[in-house]
């Protein structure tokens, strides 16, 4: 997992908190599919992975669409705790 953590580095915090999140949280009991896509969507640029953090695009491959969703739920709890 020490290659995935060091490509989860994006140079963008939210980014960065958004893809170390998944790794950390999700990743190790994935499917092996969602794994593949979770490695695959690290190769993206910045800017397509972004839009999919910002719900502008849907990735076509049915398990990048599942990692990201998930990835998306941990934008929740910070929007969460701002509004108390």
């Amino acid at each position: 997992m020490g290659k995935l953590r060091w490509r989860c580095r994006r140079g963008m915090k939210e980014m960065d908190l958004l893809t170390l999140g998944y790794l950390e949280q999700f990743y190790p009991q994935a499917p092996a599919e969602e794994q593949q896509a979770f490695a695959e969507l690290l190769e993206l640029q910045d800017t397509q992975l972004m839009g999919y953090m910002l719900g502008r695009a849907i990735p076509s491959d049915a398990a990048a669409a599942r990692v990201v969703h998930v990835m998306r739920t941990l934008l929740s709890p910070a929007a969460e705790s701002g509004a108390d």
